[in-house]
């Protein structure tokens, strides 16, 4: 479970090596898959952390905050609950669920991105495999899965469109990716902003438990 607390430093040593740009003790996702990274030992990273954000003009490092160059600034700290669970989830599945990876990628990002600006990517479906459920062919709601690790996956992107909230997709979708994760011997985590008192309840009533905080740091030039 140690892992967990340097989460895409050891995502990107291992299952996702092939996403990762590596600047030494910085290493981090490639920008266009997901807007992560993470450094083991001194926070002493400023020349590495300005090397990505030439790439990158908006991006966050997980977990401890580095060093920052007088280039760029700390634009906020994002608080977030790091849970997960290691039993199914029992729920009454009512709805068809479609994989959405190589056919609906771009409804995939449009959707994600309307909810949850900034934390999907042009190829952020290519980590994992995403599932969403359709109604009037319209893509309504999704989950998925986005950094993994040995043994561990994580669920991401559990969102629904606005006008289809209230109607158990969430929590279907949710159930439906958590079980398909522990059918492959993995265990599901997530991470969820600790003001979001509507998920964490979903979370909480599916069975996933509050491993720990965990802070997302997010950076861009200084203005």
């Amino acid at each position: 479970m140690e892992k967990l607390d340097n989460v895409v430093w050891h995502c990107l040593q291992e299952t996702h090596k092939e996403f990762a740009l590596d600047y030494g003790s910085l290493l981090c996702y490639d920008p266009d898959h997901c807007p992560f990274g993470a450094f083991a030992g001194s926070p002493e990273v400023a020349e590495y952390v300005d090397q990505y954000a030439s790439l990158i003009s908006d991006f966050y490092i997980v977990g401890q905050p580095p060093r920052l160059s007088d280039k760029l600034e700390f634009k906020n700290e994002l608080v977030c609950l790091q849970m997960l669970t290691e039993r199914p989830v029992a729920s009454n599945i009512t709805e068809a669920i479609m994989p959405l990876n190589g056919v609906c990628e771009q409804e995939l990002f449009d959707l994600v991105t309307l909810v949850q600006p900034g934390f999907i990517k042009t190829k952020t479906s290519l980590l994992g495999n995403y599932y969403g459920i359709f109604k009037n062919n319209q893509l309504v709601a999704v989950t998925g899965e986005r950094m993994q690790m040995h043994g561990f996956t994580e669920i991401s992107a559990v969102v629904t469109h606005p006008e289809h909230t209230g109607k158990g997709y969430a929590k279907q979708l949710l159930a439906y990716t958590t079980n398909r994760i522990l059918e492959q011997n993995k265990i599901p985590f997530l991470h969820v902003n600790e003001k979001n008192t509507g998920a964490i309840q979903l979370y909480l009533s599916s069975g996933f438990a509050t491993r720990r905080k965990m802070s997302f740091w997010n950076i861009g030039c200084r203005v």
